[in-house]
């Protein structure tokens, strides 16, 4: 096992002396050893800080308790994966906190109280092994389903260990794949035979800490005689390999991911690698003979240009040969954008959003054509789909959810629109006298920028109304209605107005809408966001009074930029596993794979309009910031604790009385491990947020 400070020394990409420059520059560098006494030390004193501001509010310990019912809940739906006979489900709850990986029949899985069999205890395996052991995931061989890659996490963290695992017999396979700890990527190839790109040893890691090599591991021999596959640049992001299926068509695809958005990608048949001519920006997958590719750029052949945000479909073999007489499967429009595809034997279920309202569309192939039916839907917030054997059969799970419907089951079939409920999720509370209504606010440059209105349906407009304000804005990523009781419980119930802001640098309404806040032009994303803050108070929906921001991971730095750019607009921000400190998020653990996002602090040209927005940065001991909440976890060894930690102790020293902090020990980048921290780390923001913005609160700061 490799102590987490050992992967700093992997990550950093400072010399010494620039080390000690940076370190005259930035007093509060030792902040970013994870693991050092003296950081510890101030993480200690500050978790205490918040722990005796809490630990006597009775608010507080009641929303524990009633979230920690909420994320144990034993009615909660049990999510399913069809894998040869049996559906497999993993499972927490108060007698299980690690979880269960367990099975049963789906005509079991339809009644009311189903019976399982277990197939891997994490409880029992941490006990026995005396290890903090996180389930992150299991790749198992298709279609025997025989055995599986197990990936084990210590606290949560990215990094796992890799073991195989009998599916069968139930336990692990002594002297089978078994790797050590370290961010990794697998496949199955055949039963003897694996992809694998690991830590391998000195010089094999790319500056964003991923692997840069991948090879073939055969069964029974040393990992260090295993077969280079590709070798990517120390520049990379990443590499990876597999193995592909469907139909009775195979094909093994190699990708070099050159940064977070371009990639060079690889057919590799009898050993020998084929780079396909695809746009650097794009996403490829396999249907029947088929080649799909979704465009993250416009990509123009013989004078016909297919626009970013695109779905194309092709014969492969034809598209080997030069043929490049594309079938459109989707072609975004202003309000619409693709969100994902997913293959059943004879059907592809291709996703999209309108105005940020889900729909669905079936393609299948008749004939050699392709035929579309649109998908009656029973809901416009968020829908996901899942096959239940897409070798074999047509069925597909569809479960769907929005923000006051608890998220429904069923079991359908492509090609006509008759459903099955399997499972439905309690509502953990009354819906009745909420709506969701949503609303567009005017970006400074005249953008229209939607967001969702989350409140009771006799509200006041008198300004009064505590209001949370939620907001992502980067990598393409969508933020869809869906349910939470939690939220309910601890925000709603209470009378609370939650807001969702849907601004640029997210995904839903493409490429464009991503694209539109990359890099020099990133100040769009936090304009937007300001937009909808001053939309709601302008609508007296709320008040800077009563009036907070939450984000986490890329969205923590949007408050964060909130919190400095915008003080006078908010009087609570919660900043979540965040980046703040941006001169340095390319040197800390995987952050050097998102400058393909933020751009290179490195290049004085990209720092220019970097440092106009870096919170750390911009942070100052002269003006008045609203209360804070600064939340994030040791073991996050994705976006570096350091971020929070630095932030906290500069506006501390500053002499701002009004910053928080807590970090969970263990959580990795989603903050906590189990559903007792869930609980724990849910009710120090929430019991935060509703004492600093309640209707009487006595927290307001005064600009």
């Amino acid at each position: 096992m490799r102590h987490p400070s050992q992967y700093l020394a992997a990550f950093y990409l400072c010399s010494v002396a620039s080390l000690s420059f940076a370190q005259s520059q930035d007093p509060f560098l030792w902040l970013e050893d994870v693991t050092g006494e003296k950081a510890l030390d101030w993480v200690k004193l500050r978790n205490q800080e918040t722990r005796s501001k809490l630990d006597n509010d009775a608010g507080f310990l009641q929303l524990r308790g009633d979230l920690q019912v909420i994320l144990d809940s034993k009615d909660r739906i049990p999510g399913i994966t069809k894998m040869g006979n049996a559906v497999y489900n993993f499972w927490t709850d108060a007698e299980h906190p690690r979880g269960v990986w367990r099975k049963t029949t789906l005509e079991e899985y339809r009644k009311t109280e189903p019976k399982w069999e277990t197939v891997l205890d994490i409880d029992a395996l941490a006990k026995t092994e005396k290890e903090n052991w996180v389930f992150k995931n299991s790749q198992c061989r298709e279609p025997a389903y025989d055995r599986c890659l197990i990936e084990l996490s210590r606290g949560g963290a990215d990094a796992v260990t890799l073991r195989e695992f009998d599916l069968q017999k139930k336990q692990f396979v002594k002297n089978g794949f078994n790797l050590p700890e370290a961010k990794m990527t697998v496949d199955w190839r055949d039963l003897n035979t694996v992809f694998i790109a690991t830590d391998f040893g000195k010089n094999t890691l790319t500056e964003s800490g991923y692997p840069r090599l991948v090879k073939e591991w055969k069964r029974g021999t040393p990992l260090t005689t295993a077969k280079l596959i590709l070798e990517g640049k120390t520049t990379d992001m990443s590499v990876a390999a597999t193995d592909i299926n469907h139909a009775g068509q195979h094909h093994e695809l190699v990708q070099r991911q050159i940064d977070f958005y371009s990639s060079e990608q690889y057919l590799r048949e009898h050993g020998k690698l084929k780079k396909l001519a695809v746009p650097a920006q794009s996403d490829l997958g396999f249907f029947e003979d088929q080649l799909l590719i979704t465009l993250r750029e416009a990509w123009t052949l013989s004078g016909k240009v297919y626009p970013s945000g695109s779905v194309l479909a092709i014969n492969f073999a034809a598209f080997q040969k030069g043929d490049r007489n594309f079938n459109t499967l989707f072609e975004p429009s202003d309000s619409t954008s693709f969100t994902g595809i997913t293959a059943t034997r004879h059907y592809l279920l291709l996703q999209a959003l309108d105005n940020v309202k889900s729909n669905l569309k079936e393609w299948t192939l008749k004939d050699g054509k392709w035929v579309m039916r649109e998908v009656a839907l029973p809901t416009l917030g968020s829908v996901n789909v899942t096959p239940m054997d897409a070798e074999k059969s047509d069925d597909y799970l569809l479960s769907y959810s929005d923000y006051l419907t608890p998220s429904v089951y069923l079991l359908a079939q492509a090609g006509n629109d008759q459903r099955t409920i399997l499972k439905s999720a309690p509502a953990f509370f009354d819906a009745s006298p909420y709506e969701t209504v949503q609303q567009f606010a005017t970006s400074s440059d005249g953008s229209k920028i939607p967001y969702f209105v989350i409140k009771r349906k006799n509200i006041a407009y008198d300004g009064n109304n505590p209001t949370l304000l939620y907001g992502y804005g980067g990598f393409q990523i969508s933020l869809t209605p869906s349910y939470s009781g939690a939220l309910g419980k601890a925000w709603l119930e209470k009378g609370g107005v939650y807001v969702v802001a849907n601004i640029r640098g997210g995904g839903e309404f493409g490429p464009r809408w991503h694209q539109a806040a990359l890099k020099e032009n990133r100040q769009r994303a936090y304009d937007d966001f300001a937009a909808v803050a001053k939309d709601l108070i302008s609508s007296k929906i709320t008040s800077p009074q009563h009036l907070g921001a939450m984000g986490g991971s890329n969205g923590g730095l949007l408050v964060g930029v909130a919190l400095t750019q915008h003080p006078e607009l908010f009087n609570a921000v919660v900043s979540q596993v965040p980046l703040l400190d941006m001169q340095r998020f390319n040197k800390l653990l995987a952050g050097a794979s998102w400058m393909g996002e933020y751009g290179n602090p490195d290049i004085a040209e990209e720092w220019a309009y970097i440092k106009d927005y870096s919170p750390y940065q911009n942070v100052k001991a002269d003006t008045t910031y609203p209360n804070v909440l600064f939340i994030t976890s040791t073991r996050d060894d994705r976006v570096h604790p350091g971020h929070a930690r630095k932030m906290s102790a500069k506006m501390l020293e500053q002499g701002h009385k009004n910053v928080w902090y807590f970090e969970n020990t263990e959580g990795g980048h989603g903050g906590a491990a189990n559903n007792t921290q869930r609980a724990d780390m849910s009710a120090i923001t929430y019991t935060f947020l509703w004492n600093m913005l309640k209707w009487d609160n006595t927290a307001y700061i005064v600009h």
